[in-house]
């Protein structure tokens, strides 16, 4: 029987569709559209009506916030337009599959088919037209459907039995037209030539091949995976310019001096030589290199408490340009997931991220967009959720997050990530497998989603693209992966593996097919997410968070072993062989036989001839007459005003170990200049890891060569004003052109960058050692602009990092500015180098109180930004003109040094001037011009605040300073037994989706606590009854209860903590929590994810697991309406809890928060009783302590300003900020006190 439930937001929390409202009317101009509402709607089979109507308060709705209606649709007017929505069949529902997950936790049974749609009710006068625009703007054919409003009978789908894989009788005997017809009735990437290749080689292996293997060549030899274009033979380079031709000519000498001359020329000979040179010169020293193909990897040293240890340091960028241009949430969600699990795969912990983006126009009317497009402005805010939504909940914390704008990303969106990560190196085995050895996938299910990603992404794209390549986008699922990082930051786990290789491209065919050199795969044990799939499907699919281990017979059941403790599925799938072929096995039919060698030639040997067109100068001229309205055009540039409305909703704390927030000062602002984190060990280190990038779109549109050249220059700087040292540095490159086809100009682009980079290497002694291409940046006429993203990492301490924030008033500003080439754009690569080491000699004089480096808006937008952080001025020396404020001076510094330093002599080629003074005054002085500098702010955050919001105020009740002081506290009662319970244990559950476990552990143990995570498994029914008494008896042997923060379930159904509520309403859980408070005088700390499951178990504010109602307090969604991510203010306002005992009333704290779901919403009577009672913890208050409703205090419109409360004994406390990410080292710009003493506090109580 199908049960059906509706559930629809209250008046005051249907944020989501008064916000689609107001775009449909003003961005689409549905002018006539009067009313919209959004209805959830669930469908559910295989439960019981008792346990159905169990899970309505809990799972699928919540009596605070929801209205529910059961099997009816709720009333709605004669005249409305109706009409449901839901994802594609196979497509993964992260909503549907939490809330079967939610279930099965209550019911510790089978998990139930559980179908999500969502329906839209439309008031007013609405045209055809008007209903037809609507439909197409809320629904992208890629992921989802119209459905009907009508209940089904059954949920059940019945799949038909998979045909057998297809032999391809004929193929032998096809012409060439025919094999080219071939190509595109089959949809294939591969050219002519290649499928030639294909028939000659079966031709001699005596049969015809299979559909299966011809799929998997396609995708084996696609640009994606073999990066086609980038080993195409160059043979004839012709060049019209001069600088261009005399970096091709030392190219072919040190070509020839590494004795490569025999090599084909080829892009990717170009974009690899310069690490190979360096390394013979002695200069790349550090570099770990395998047989393995995971991330850029180097050896290093990183203090450990006190004690050096040997690690490998992991980096690497990523794309998912053509995903993210038709689905945008599933391909950039996807794109970090991808980054991710390459580190991942070298048994890495993947601890930090980057993200650049290229986009069309976002703030430019819909109506504007290309027929087959996406909306710029969807494609934006979508993949900005999809990235952010993927990122939080597997834990990774985004250091830095830009988005470039130019008018030929309509073309096609970049979409990059960049990762980094560390592991002990006595982590990391190394192996070739040998004959007999067992290849494991590990991870999640195989379905048809992402079927053809690879050659999809190396295709042509046109109108048609939107509607028909909805199969080639993978779906994430977050927290599957995050069991995945945890399963390998496990040294256990990773000592069994010989070699690891993640899914992506290509999927089992590639992820498997790549471990050895032979391999027996048995297709039918390959996991499945539904039945149905054929041979073909199952070879090629990239479905998500997947990898493929090697591992000796002997440690098979080991690593399976270690793989159910963390709550993720394994399964044996092939073994190595001795033949080198690889073969593949369905339903008893050899699907796959092809010799290794086959399959490593990449196909048919390809060749092309170059041209490289005279590049032409680059100039950029700023509107206006006057210092003022050049500043105003300046400020409001899309590529400079700010963006940290788009910033914010990406959780840049997690891990504990973030040195710089991405935005400085007491405002928090200035942009950072690049991201740094502390590596990620379990103790304390001073360690560091810093990447920053560099790339000018218009720039390189007119000149690649320099244009790529600078690209490396302004990454290296970036680093360098950051703290790092040039000679610790590596570089990765993102190579991004458009579609070259057979034209030898298109060629010259990629060949003109591509040894502008090279020089750049060369010059600086700096070595790029991994990279990135997409070679398919084109819309039928349009293309992306020539793009290459230089990523310059390295490592240093976190002593040496310098922000770019002015820090006080009167100090000296100086310039320190090499010499530049004749061309007056790229410095003198002599003189870079000695301002480089010049700049970083004072850093490490601790001279340099901030730091910047020009970019895209010359000096005069690094002046700009270094001011807003902290509400200073400058005022520039009058021999600075506004022509020098404007130039592009990439490669120089702006440099404010503390008042007494005494700057050294300028070495030769460098120039060292005083270009000003910082002020009190919040004014810009130059050129005998005073500007205020409070009216460029508002031109700057202005531009994008459409796209991205981030200021504001809220309603609400009217607001107070509540302080609560009391000398009556809970107190600790020993046990009969005597023990001293000086070192409390503590119990951290850890459920699918928990991500703030590791943090939480540091934090216990620094406070002297003994921490003990517990992984809650759901893979079967009987695991969740083990899993309910595992955590009772932890529970019983611990005094500490800890919900930590994270995304439990992906914070679904719509709502967060539900799963962990589903779980802790177990009657066992319920007992033994009771026995924890009640009799054993036990605490619980709810933080974040926690503080969300305590409110609504309701064990804060009542005190017990109860009941919730809809008079009840809870937290709900964000006024804002999306993640939230930023440091806050938060005052102590009641001493009455155990856990503020190391802390007064009054204190004021810095705290990291990041969240979605953390607005305390509470009736007039609760709020009067929370604070009567001193319940209410602390408060979200302003710069000088006062609690505010601006949202640059308080992040999610909190009633009150409330960001937590107790029990009303204080024993349970609940808040949203999270207390625990706090280290040596971190948060160095921003201001204040960042240690806030609650586990301390905790720990106290139970001290003799």
């Amino acid at each position: 029987m199908v049960q059906r439930i509706y559930v629809e937001k209250k008046d005051g929390f249907n944020g989501e569709a008064k916000a689609l409202s107001h775009e449909l009317r003003h961005m689409l101009s549905i002018k006539g559209l009067t009313g919209l509402r959004i209805i959830n709607r669930y469908d559910v089979e295989g439960i019981s009506k008792e346990l159905f109507d169990a899970c309505t308060p809990v799972v699928f709705s919540e009596p605070e916030v929801d209205n529910v209606t059961l099997e009816e649709m709720p009333t709605y007017p004669d005249g409305a337009i109706v009409f449901a929505v839901e994802s594609l069949p196979g497509q993964f529902d992260q909503r549907a599959d939490s809330a079967s997950q939610c279930i099965q936790l209550i019911s510790q049974k089978d998990r139930p088919l559980v179908r999500f749609a969502r329906v839209y009710i439309l008031e007013g006068n609405l045209s055809d037209k008007d209903l037809a625009t609507i439909k197409n703007y809320v629904i992208n054919p890629v992921e989802a459907r119209e459905t009907s409003l009508d209940k089904k009978r059954t949920l059940k789908t019945t799949y038909p039995t998979p045909k057998p894989v297809e032999h391809l009788e004929g193929f032998l005997d096809r012409t060439q037209e025919q094999l080219q017809q071939f190509i595109d009735d089959r949809g294939l990437a591969m050219d002519l030539a290649d499928i030639t290749f294909c028939q000659q080689y079966f031709a001699k292996e005596g049969r015809v091949p299979t559909i299966t293997e011809v799929k998997m060549i396609d995708t084996y030899w696609s640009d994606h995976c073999r990066h086609t274009t980038f080993n195409t033979n160059l043979d004839s380079v012709t060049i019209d310019d001069d600088m261009v031709q005399e970096a091709f000519d030392k190219y072919l000498a040190m070509r020839k001096e590494l004795k490569r001359e025999k090599k084909p020329v080829s892009l990717m000979d170009m974009g690899t030589l310069g690490a190979k040179y360096l390394k013979a010169k002695g200069i790349l020293t550090a570099q770990d290199e395998s047989e393995e193909i995971n991330a850029c990897t180097v050896k290093c040293t990183v203090d450990v408490d006190g004690h050096d240890e040997d690690w490998l340091f992991l980096f690497k960028n990523e794309t998912h340009n053509h995903p993210t241009e038709i689905e945008p949430f599933g391909g950039a969600a996807t794109c970090i997931g991808g980054a991710i699990r390459d580190p991942l795969s070298g048994r890495s912990y993947v601890y930090q991220a980057m993200r650049v983006t290229g986009a069309g126009d976002p703030t430019e009317s819909v109506s504007k967009t290309l027929q087959g497009k996406l909306p710029q402005r969807k494609i934006c805010r979508s993949a900005a959720q999809g990235y952010s939504s993927y990122g939080n909940q597997i834990g990774l914390a985004t250091g830095q997050v830009s988005e470039l704008y130019h008018p030929g990303y309509v073309a096609k969106r970049m979409e990059i990530g960049a990762v980094v990560g560390a592991t002990p190196r006595d982590h990391v085995r190394r192996e070739t497998p040998e004959p007999g050895d067992k290849i494991i996938l590990l991870g999640g299910r195989t379905g048809r989603d992402g079927i053809g990603g690879a050659t999809g992404s190396s295709k042509a794209h046109n109108k048609e693209s939107l509607s028909q390549d909805g199969a080639e986008v993978q779906k994430g699922n977050a927290p599957v992966e995050r069991k995945l990082q945890r399963l390998f930051r496990r040294k256990d786990a990773c000592r069994l593996i010989k070699r690891c290789n993640d899914f992506g491209a290509g999927g089992v065919s590639v992820a498997i097919g790549e471990l050895a050199n032979g391999l027996y795969i048995d297709l039918d044990r390959v996991p499945k997410k539904y039945e149905g799939l054929d041979g073909t499907e199952l070879a090629i699919s990239e479905s998500q968070e997947r990898m493929a281990v090697a591992v000796a017979p002997e440690d098979v059941d080991k690593f399976l072993s270690i793989a159910r403790e963390e709550n993720l599925e394994a399964t044996v799938v092939a073994r190595v062989t001795k033949e080198p072929r690889v073969k593949m096995v369905w339903r008893g039919d050899t699907v796959v036989d092809i010799s290794r060698e086959f399959l490593n030639s990449n196909g048919a040997p390809k060749y092309q001839t170059v041209h490289v067109e005279k590049q032409k100068p680059y100039h950029r001229e700023w509107s206006g007459s006057d210092l003022h309205e050049k500043m105003l055009s300046l400020v409001s540039d899309l590529n400079v005003a700010s963006n940290k409305g788009l910033a914010e909703r990406f959780d840049s704390t997690i891990g504990a170990s973030s040195v710089l927030m991405p935005f400085g000062g007491k405002t928090q602002l200035t942009p950072t200049q690049a991201m740094v984190a502390k590596l990620p060990v379990k103790g304390e280190t001073t360690t560091c890891s810093g990447m920053a990038w560099g790339f000018n779109p218009y720039l390189m549109e007119q000149d690649q060569f320099r244009g790529a050249y600078l690209s490396v220059v302004e990454s290296i700087s970036k680093l360098v004003a950051t703290g790092f040292d040039r000679k610790q540095m590596y570089l990765t490159f993102q190579e991004y052109f458009e579609r070259l086809r057979k034209d030898s100009a298109r060629w010259g682009k990629p060949t003109a960058a591509l040894l502008g980079t090279l020089m750049a290497q060369v010059d600086l002694g700096i070595a790029s050692i991994g990279g990135k291409d997409s070679m398919s940046g084109s819309f039928e006429n349009l293309d992306v602009p020539p793009t290459l993203v230089s990523f310059a990492v390295g490592l240093g301490t976190t002593d040496s990092i310098v922000s770019p924030e002015f820090k006080q008033a009167s100090d000296r500003v100086c310039a320190v500015v090499p010499s530049y080439n004749s061309d007056g754009i790229v410095p003198d690569a002599t003189a870079l180098k000695e301002a480089y080491d010049y700049v970083h000699r004072l850093i490490a004089d601790k001279a340099i109180r901030a730091i910047a480096t020009p970019g895209y808006g010359g000096a005069a937008e690094a002046l700009f930004k270094m001011c807003v952080g902290n509400k200073l001025g400058i005022a520039v020396e009058d021999v600075f003109t506004q022509e020098s404020l404007f130039t592009p001076a990439y490669g120089s510094f702006i440099v404010e040094l503390n008042d007494d330093y005494e700057v050294p002599e300028a070495p030769e080629g460098v120039t060292v001037a005083l270009l000003g003074t910082v002020i009190g005054d919040y004014t810009f002085k130059a050129c005998n011009e005073t500007l205020d500098l409070a009216e460029l702010q508002e031109a700057w955050e202005e531009p994008l605040e459409g796209v991205y919001p981030y200021r504001g105020t809220v309603a609400g009740p009217k607001l107070e300073t509540v302080s609560y002081t009391t000398d009556k506290h809970a107190t600790y009662r020993l046990q009969a037994t005597g023990e001293d319970f000086g070192k409390p244990r503590v119990i951290i559950p850890v459920f699918p989706g928990t991500n703030c476990e590791f943090d939480s552990e540091r934090a216990w143990r620094r406070a002297g606590a003994i921490p003990y995570s517990l992984v809650i498994k759901n893979l079967k029914p009987e695991e969740v009854t083990e899993s309910v008494n595992a955590l009772v008896e932890a529970i019983n042997a611990s005094q500490i209860l800890m919900i930590p923060g994270g995304f439990s379930g992906g914070d679904e159904p719509e709502g967060s903590a539900k799963l962990i509520c589903a779980f802790f309403r177990s009657p066992a859980i319920t007992e033994a929590v009771r026995d924890l408070l009640q009799k054993r005088d036990g605490l619980i700390l709810g933080i974040c994810n926690g503080f969300q499951a305590l409110i609504k178990l309701g064990l804060v504010p009542y005190g017990d697991i109860v009941d919730v109602t809809s008079a009840s307090p809870t937290l709900t969604f964000n006024t804002i309406g999306r993640h939230q991510s930023k440091i806050v203010t938060t005052r102590v306002a009641s001493n009455k809890s155990v856990w503020f005992s190391k802390c007064k009333v009054g204190d004021l704290h810095r705290i990291a928060i990041s969240h979605g779901e953390g607005r305390f919403v509470a009736s007039d009577e609760v709020l009067k009783q929370l604070k009567d009672t001193g319940q209410i913890a602390t408060q979200y208050v302003d710069d000088e302590g006062n609690p505010s409703y601006d949202l640059k205090y308080n992040p999610n419109g909190s009633y009150l300003a409330i960001e937590g409360i107790t029990s009303p004994d204080g024993r349970i406390l609940g808040k949203m900020g999270h207390t625990e990410r706090v280290s040596k080292g971190c948060y160095q710009n921003i201001p204040g006190d960042t240690f806030q003493p609650l586990p301390e506090g905790g720990v106290s109580y139970f001290q003799l």
